[in-house]
């Protein structure tokens, strides 16, 4: 479908994938935190791996559906920062970033998703 060493989405999903992975990592070691930060490595990983698996869809029914699993575990990624975060396993400035990531990429799949179901019957069927 298209190039996805050039797609912006796809960069920046892969991204904030490999910065959940370090910060899983330091959860694990640092702070011997083994539930939530599976919990995070999950759906952290899910988002550029749903978002690359878009990009290679069949079809534009299956581009959709992918991308919106990523959006969907954008959220929940969001989620699992903000829990880490106000139980005092990572700090503001460690949670700050990568939920502005969240945000980016929540907008960029929402455009997409809206700008998708705008031009095709895909949403009604």
């Amino acid at each position: 479908m298209k190039n996805t060493y050039n797609n912006v989405l796809v960069q920046k999903t892969y991204e904030f994938s490999l910065n959940v992975v370090k910060l899983s990592q330091f959860l694990i070691k640092d702070k011997k935190e083994f539930v939530l930060s599976k919990q995070l490595l999950r759906s952290g990983t899910s988002v550029g791996a749903n978002t690359e698996e878009a990009i290679g869809g069949q079809s534009e029914k299956d581009f959709f559906s992918k991308l919106s699993i990523a959006y969907k575990e954008t959220r929940e990624t969001k989620y699992w920062l903000r829990l880490l975060r106000e139980s005092n396993y990572i700090s503001d400035e460690q949670s700050d970033t990568l939920l502005n990531d969240c945000e980016e990429i929540l907008k960029i799949i929402g455009k997409t998703l809206s700008t998708i179901r705008k031009k095709s019957q895909i949403a009604k069927t």
